[in-house]
């Protein structure tokens, strides 16, 4: 197990203690990175669908606050649906039993569905088990497709992107995956916020410790080769690095590194993060 892990076993504990998800045994679940949750783009998504969503039940005086506990129950999006597809679905205005809710939501998402044109061969990125369950990835997908549909000139915050914990319990504990994924459309003029090509680090590390340290030692040639003309020798990778936040500023800046780094798991000595910036600048001036 590489040293990320546990930084992310630690980072879903903590989501989960927060959010009270529920894994069962053997169930692949996708969630939004804790640090996603925080970013400035990913909070106006949020307030902007919940100011829009207001904006058109205001009639019907209802007023969303959280957009997992709100819509879950069908209610918010029986009302939307209504007002935007100028519909009328004949389903109970409340329903209070889990069986009711799930019955109603399917209803409403086939309905849903089919004013959109999609169908579950399209690999739709919702469902009604989902959506009940308060996945906040389900429900913003969905209410995005809703309002590009029915307000197709509707001023969505654009490149809108989260990284995402796939995660996965068996008997050996948890396995997680990483994945960034996308929930509004990229502008063509954002070349910093595209989603990153394989840089090769994540296949690294699945050959084993022998075939990490190899690249670990050439690192840690290539950085003192060129630290050397400032005095600074370095010794170990994961320890010797600082100023990381401000560092990674500059490397995004310059259009250095393309993959997205949290300071957070550089300080937490979490190898894959510190090798990935490494390489980033070797695969650059290794020539030069």
């Amino acid at each position: 197990m590489d040293s990320s892990i546990p930084n992310l076993v630690t980072a879903y504990e903590e989501f989960k203690s927060s959010t009270e998800i529920d894994i069962a045994p053997g169930e692949r679940r996708k969630i939004i990175h804790p640090n996603s949750l925080k970013s400035s783009k990913f909070e106006e998504l949020i307030t902007f669908l919940i100011d829009w969503i207001n904006a058109t039940l205001k009639q019907d005086h209802i007023v969303v606050q959280s957009l997992e506990e709100d819509l879950y129950d069908g209610l918010v999006l029986h009302h939307l649906l209504a007002h935007l597809g100028n519909i009328k679905l004949h389903v109970e205005e409340i329903a209070l039993s889990t069986n009711a809710q799930k019955q109603k939501l399917s209803i409403i998402l086939d309905t849903a569905n089919q004013l959109l044109q999609v169908t579950e061969d399209d690999n739709l990125n919702w469902s009604t088990e989902l959506i009940h369950k308060k996945d906040l990835i389900s429900t913003l997908h969905l209410l995005v497709a809703i309002a590009k549909h029915f307000k197709p000139d509707i001023p969505l915050p654009q490149n809108v992107c989260v990284e995402t914990l796939i995660l996965e319990i068996d008997k050996t504990g948890i396995k997680t995956v990483k994945h960034l994924e996308y929930i509004t459309e990229k502008s063509d003029d954002t070349e910093q916020e595209q989603i990153p090509e394989a840089d090769g680090i994540n296949d690294l590390f699945k050959l084993g410790p022998d075939k990490v340290k190899i690249v670990q030692q050439a690192m840690l040639h290539f950085t003192n080769k060129h630290l050397g003309s400032l005095g600074v020798v370095v010794k170990d990778l994961n320890t010797q690095l600082h100023n990381v936040t401000f560092v990674l500023e500059l490397l995004k800046e310059r259009g250095l590194l393309k993959y997205p780094v949290n300071p957070e798991d550089i300080v937490n000595l979490d190898s894959k993060a510190t090798i990935r910036i490494l390489h980033c600048l070797f695969a650059k001036y290794k020539d030069k």
